[in-house]
């Protein structure tokens, strides 16, 4: 259902039922659309309130025995998403920017890997960078592949979505973290 959809049937909701619950997976604030809808909910005079959640960003890779930041390893990480509007006429994506990024995490980007690699790669990121695709993280059907920016393309053929990309060298810390066993 497209936004706009969503944020009508949100506000007919509330207008009938005059309380409405909106659950939103992770952080609504963060890619979740939640500013759009409060926004839109805010100026035709209804009152809402925000639940912040932990967002996947963080918590995908925590259960992959990643951290986004790591003492003596990475003092800083980036949320970006990977998969821009196609409505849009240039991306917004400041790449050149990520040159000095300890992690960059990219949220729902699987389709647009061989992208944001060659983009990564292309700014001067080694391609023996580490990184990591998380698939249905923190489920019981979690799938965890590692790799290099040169290799992880080829090595998460296949994947289900949703999926997050990692990159930083927080990766390599996997080995020693990973604490996370689900179940299938």
């Amino acid at each position: 259902m497209p936004q706009e959809e969503i944020n009508e049937v949100i506000y007919q909701n509330a207008l009938k039922y005059k309380i409405v619950v909106r659950l939103k997976g992770g952080d609504p604030f963060v890619f979740g659309r939640g500013g759009e809808e409060g926004i839109y909910l805010q100026e035709r005079g209804i009152a809402f309130e925000v639940i912040p959640g932990v967002t996947s960003a963080i918590s995908v890779p925590a259960y992959a025995g990643i951290p986004v930041t790591h003492r003596g390893v990475a003092v800083s990480f980036r949320v970006v998403t990977g998969h821009e509007s196609p409505n849009k006429k240039s991306s917004q994506i400041p790449w050149e920017s990520f040159k000095t990024d300890d992690t960059i995490v990219f949220l729902m980007g699987l389709h647009n890997l061989p992208k944001i690699t060659a983009k990564l790669i292309a700014i001067g990121k080694p391609k023996d960078y580490p990184c990591a695709v998380i698939s249905k993280g923190s489920t019981k059907e979690q799938i965890v592949i590692t790799g290099t920016l040169e290799d992880i393309v080829e090595k998460a053929k296949g994947l289900p979505t949703p999926a997050l990309t990692i990159v930083g060298e927080v990766v390599k810390l996997r080995e020693q973290l990973n604490w996370f066993q689900p179940s299938l």
